[in-house]
This record gives C-alpha cells, sequence and structure tokens, in this order.
C-alpha cells in the first residue's frame, strides 16, 4: 500500500486533495520533517511560527535517528548533518528528551550549526506549499522575499508568510487549516511517520525494525532475561565478559551485544549479563568483535550447559525462550540440541550474531573496549 491510499479526512473549502499529495516525489527528508514540525508545534497558540522554531523541532525529531539509531536520512543531507553537529558539539546524549534538546540547540551559538540551519529554510517552507499551486512551473528561484510575496496570493495554501529575516521568518497558519489539524492531528501525525517509514526503508534498507526508531528509545522489558541469569549466579559463578567481573544477583544488568538501538528484538542470544556501569560505559556501541565474541561464546554455553542440569534453571530458561527467540530454526540450532560442544556452539552463534554485527557497523555504530 503506498502513502497516497492513506486518505486523510474530507473538510468542505479545505484543498485536501492536493494536501494528499504533499509527499510525493520526494528525493530528500525535510518535506516530511518540516511538516511534522507543523503539526507538532500548531497544538498550541494562534498559529505564528518562526522558521527556528520550526527547524528546531525537526532536529528533535530526527535526533534518535540519527544519534541513536545511525538511520542515513538521504545523501548529504542537511538535517542529518545538522543533528550530527548538534550532538558533537552540545554533550547531550543520544536518548535525550525533545524538550532538553530544543532548549540545548536553542543555546548554541556554533556559526557552523546556524549556517546549516539557514540552509534548511532556503527551499522547503517554499516547496511544502507546491501541491496547492495551480500551474508547476513556479519560479523557485526569484529569491525567498519574492516567492513568499508570490505564494501569499494563493487562497488555498495551509500558510502565508509574515515575514522573511532568514530563521527568524515568519509563516501563519490559516485558521480554517488550524483547526483541520488540531481535529485530525493523529491522523495526520499517522499519516505522516507513514510516509516516513517508507522513505527511510529506501534509504535504509538492511536496517531491522524502523518503524520502531522514528521515537526516542523506549525500555525493555528483561525481567525474564534477568531472573534467568541471576539463578544461575547463585548456583555458579558468572562473570561478565567485558571486565571479567563476577556477577551477583543484586548487581546483575542486562547488555545487548550488537546495541538494542539497532536490533529491535531483545532475542537471547544476543543478550549477557554485565553491570549497570560497564552497561552505561558500553552505550550504543559494539564491542570489539575480535576481542569479546570468544567470551559471549564461553558464557551463553555455561549458561547453555547448566540447563540440562539444573530444574529450576531450566524452567527460567524456558520462560526466555517464550519470549526473548522469535525464530524456531534458531531455537532449535542452538538452545534445544542437547550435548553440543563448545566448538560446536560457537560456530552456530557466530553463523546468526555475525551478520547482525556486521550489518550494524556498516550502519555506523561504533567499535568499543572496555576500559577500568
Amino acid at each position: 500500500m503506498s502513502g497516497e491510499e492513506l486518505k486523510l479526512p474530507q473538510y468542505e473549502g479545505l484543498d485536501i486533495q492536493h494536501l494528499q499529495r504533499l509527499f510525493d516525489n520526494m528525493s530528500e527528508c525535510y518535506k516530511l520533517f518540516w511538516f511534522q514540525a507543523l503539526i507538532e508545534l500548531s497544538q498550541e497558540g494562534d498559529g505564528v511560527l518562526t522558521y527556528e522554531q520550526l527547524i528546531h523541532r525537526m532536529i528533535a525529531n530526527a535526533w534518535y535517528m540519527v544519534s541513536e539509531y545511525k538511520l542515513n536520512l538521504g545523501p548529504a543531507d542537511t538535517l542529518e548533518a545538522l543533528v550530527r553537529r548538534a550532538n558533537e558539539i552540545s554533550g547531550l546524549k543520544s536518548g535525550e528528551t525533545p524538550e532538553k534538546i530544543i532548549e540545548t540547540i536553542d543555546s548554541l551559538k556554533d556559526p557552523i550549526l546556524k549556517k546549516q540551519m539557514q540552509t534548511l529554510t532556503l527551499n522547503v517552507p517554499y516547496r511544502l506549499l507546491a501541491p496547492f499551486l495551480p500551474y508547476r512551473a513556479t519560479n523557485w528561484g526569484m529569491g525567498n522575499a519574492a516567492l513568499a510575496e508570490y505564494l501569499n496570493q494563493e487562497a488555498k495554501l495551509i500558510y502565508t508568510f509574515e515575514k522573511i529575516a532568514g530563521l527568524n521568518s515568519v509563516i501563519r497558519i490559516k485558521p480554517e487549516w488550524l483547526r483541520y489539524i488540531r481535529e485530525n492531528y493523529g491522523i495526520l501525525l499517522g499519516w505522516t511517520r507513514y510516509n516516513m517509514i517508507e522513505y527511510l526503508q529506501r534509504r535504509n534498507p538492511n536496517v531491522p525494525g524502523l518503524s520502531s526508531k522514528l521515537s526516542p528509545p523506549q525500555e525493555r522489558d528483561l525481567a525474564k532475561v534477568q531472573g534467568f541469569w541471576k539463578k544461575l549466579a547463585n548456583v555458579m559463578e558468572v562473570r561478565d565478559i567485558y571486565g571479567g567481573l563476577v556477577l551477583t544477583s543484586k548487581d546483575l544488568s542486562i547488555d545487548h551485544f550488537v546495541p538494542w538501538s539497532y536490533v529491535p528484538d531483545d532475542e537471547l542470544w544476543n543478550l549477557s549479563p554485565t553491570t549497570k556501569s560497564i552497561n552505561s560505559q558500553k552505550s550504543n556501541r559494539l564491542p570489539e568483535w575480535d576481542i569479546y565474541f570468544e567470551r559471549l561464546s564461553a558464557l551463553e554455553y555455561q549458561a547453555y550447559r547448566a540447563v540440562w542440569e539444573h530444574d529450576e534453571i531450566r524452567k527460567a530458561y524456558d520462560a526466555c525462550l517464550r519470549e526473548n527467540v522469535n525464530s524456531e530454526e534458531v531455537k532449535t540450532k542452538l538452545f534445544l540440541r542437547q550435548n553440543l560442544t563448545p566448538q560446536e556452539y560457537a560456530d552456530r552463534l557466530e553463523e546468526i550474531l555475525l551478520p547482525v554485527y556486521n550489518a550494524a557497523r556498516n550502519q555506523g555504530f561504533d567499535e568499543w573496549t572496555y576500559t577500568a
């Protein structure tokens, strides 16, 4: 199903047919982020918005996709470069709240950042309105002030231009459109996000779980996996694979070997116990494969062997298999076959994990080694 087929509510007097064409033929992502920022900011106030307000919201909305999930927004994309620059100079974490991101961006006085934000104002505020124009042959190169004056003559536009002054430029959403946006906010946001997923899938064909990567990362429910490793730690020595620390049931935290910001599921084969401090230090980076895979395999094999020797551990293990292994093929190959040798287990685990690891590395996730 194409984005076109997601029909928006019709309102008498509003050109919904052309609104529906807003995201046709996109080679870049700017229209998606500009319109999302517009409908979000329209929920309060009188519909008067500055370019700077809209671009700050665009940065916040793209922040997690670029900083946390390493998504590609487009070839030489200015918004992606802007987020990377802001992340580099601000010291903000990749999972910060939108409010904190906007507050910090507003306080930065970086000339490179300002220049990149200015670049975003050159086309998208005007080109977004192209579907509403009676003629496609508009002279888009006439200069922003003249272009704004020309566009303001059209009656069906979503917004008009109050002032053209770089980042201080002002638009006003027309009252009838402001009412439509507010009354249909959920539908419009869902429609925009649907189109965004389609766009991002074209730009990131090898990234799993894109639909979950449009927003801040959510906490995962790893209670059963944590319970399984705690039971193991109560009957044998369990060491974390990064610092070699002996773990107890009190200080045990669960780590995603390939970061959870790349892998959409909490697969048991990608999880291992560590401490909260090491988990925090690793963040969303990839452990150096040549150092840590062998340790991960040895630890998982230790758990695999214990399952066949302790009934209580077996019960906890079975609970994990139901919730944390989604492939029957993987389940059979790695978890349900008894008497595998350490090398057989390592070979099977590598066959499953290495392609995911390499894909995440190709996506831009940094490699990491533990420092005490």
